[in-house]
């Protein structure tokens, strides 16, 4: 399967000043499988896994001499280490010209307990589970998602190819975009059961990884408050609707290191009067997006078989899921060398609330976004938003064509990429 950052890592390579580079994100969306898809690239690939293989732990007691520790590692796999040829997956101090990749699930953790960073000689790369882009692409589907890029307001798409894309992002919102879980569906379209045992086996994973954690928080309370994130998602999140096993400073120590585990994004609130964003932000008021579509329904119990066979896009919006995945989506699609933040607006008045789901800038104006799950709905907030911030544009996400009127651009869903192209 075919992901967007790899061209990154392919542009890493070639680069006479590549420093060492961490891929830095949550566990199983795929940053082994894309340093081994580099590695393939080069003569000699080194993959050092200081879980599986204890022995090699003590390489790294004595000193961190480069010379010494790459002696050892080569002898120690039978690869040889050569400059410019070989990848590995670890090391990297004073070999300029030795390409190295450090990935982990539990990176973050080890990252905030180093007294030093190496600033000026690592560079981050952020990994998320794969777009709808990469959905369509991993089906062979290049001409569609071509034929979607060069779509717009003013230039909509022919309704078959609407229709076909607004079928296959029903089927994304479901499956999610975990690439285990994206394989098992294209390989198993017909067996629904398989995918939903795919979600199951990555959920009961990811609860299993807690253990990992305890020595900043107990698992059960990580559980619940990870749990909590699922059943606030998209709304307003309140710590104190974490569960009974926390209080409001534990639920925030725990919502903080799921944070910091890539599982969850917040989104904060910010007044939108101007630039930057984060700059307006109250950092108290947050929304709480999941890390995927896929497990938030399967937490939520839903049955993938009966949900594929509903063509009712309100039944696919359990838990506000359309605008979950709008969110997942612009985060994906930045630039990987960043750690996107995300941002809302909302007033809240005895009579008179509002919200808009999103908020971007482009070209010196911030930009309300607001995402419908179907293809009709009234955009009160929106209108309320451009009226008092005298804003320029405004873009509705939904199930409908691209189209335009008035001071909104209506994009579809399914074409969240065309906004970073």
């Amino acid at each position: 399967m075919k992901r967007l950052i790899f061209q990154t890592l392919r542009e890493w390579k070639k680069s006479k000043a590549h420093k060492v580079l961490l891929l830095r994100g949550a566990r199983q969306v795929g940053k082994t499988f894309v340093a081994r898809e580099l590695g393939a690239t080069f003569p000699y690939f080194v993959e050092v896994n200081l879980e599986k293989n204890i022995d090699v732990q003590l390489f790294f007691d004595q000193n961190f001499d480069p010379e010494r520790i790459c002696s050892n590692l080569s002898a120690y796999y039978g690869i040889p280490i050569l400059e410019e040829q070989t990848l590995l997956r670890f090391f990297y101090e004073s070999k300029p010209n030795l390409h190295v990749i450090a990935a982990g699930s539990l990176l973050e953790f080890a990252l905030a307990d180093l007294s030093s960073f190496g600033v000026g000689r690592i560079r981050s790369l952020f990994m998320y589970p794969m777009s709808f882009d990469e959905f369509l692409t991993a089906q062979n589907e290049e001409m569609l998602v071509n034929l979607k890029k060069q779509a717009s307001p003013q230039n909509p798409l022919n309704t078959a190819f609407h229709n076909k894309l607004i079928d296959y992002l029903k089927k994304f919102l479901l499956t999610g975009g975990m690439p285990e879980v994206v394989k098992t569906f294209i390989e198993n379209s017909t067996n629904i059961n398989a995918v939903q045992q795919a979600l199951t086996d990555i959920t009961i994973s990811l609860y299993d990884d807690f253990v990992k954690y305890k020595k900043r928080s107990p698992v059960l309370r990580l559980r619940e408050v990870f749990d909590s994130t699922m059943k606030q998602a998209g709304g307003k999140y309140i710590y104190a609707k974490a569960g009974e096993l926390s209080n409001i400073a534990q639920a925030k120590e725990a919502l903080d290191l799921l944070e910091m585990a890539g599982l969850v994004y917040k989104v904060y609130h910010s007044s939108g009067q101007g630039f930057p964003l984060g700059a307006e932000a109250n950092h108290k008021i947050f929304k709480v997006l999941f890390l995927d579509t896929g497990i938030l329904q399967q937490n939520a119990g839903l049955k993938l078989s009966d949900l594929l066979l509903a063509y009712n896009t309100e039944m696919l919006n359990k838990g506000r899921v359309a605008e979950i995945f709008a969110g997942l989506e612009m985060i994906k699609y930045e630039m990987p060398e960043n750690r996107p933040q995300l941002y809302y607006w909302h007033r809240e008045k005895r009579g008179s609330n509002a919200e808009v789901d999103y908020l971007c800038t482009y070209e010196g104006s911030v930009i309300p976004i607001e995402v419908k799950s179907g293809s009709s709905g009234k955009m009160q907030s929106l209108n309320q938003f451009l009226t008092e911030r005298n804003a320029s544009k405004g873009i509705r996400l939904s199930m409908e064509n691209f189209s335009s009127f008035n001071k909104v651009d209506v994009i579809p869903l399914y074409a969240i990429s065309n906004l970073f192209n």
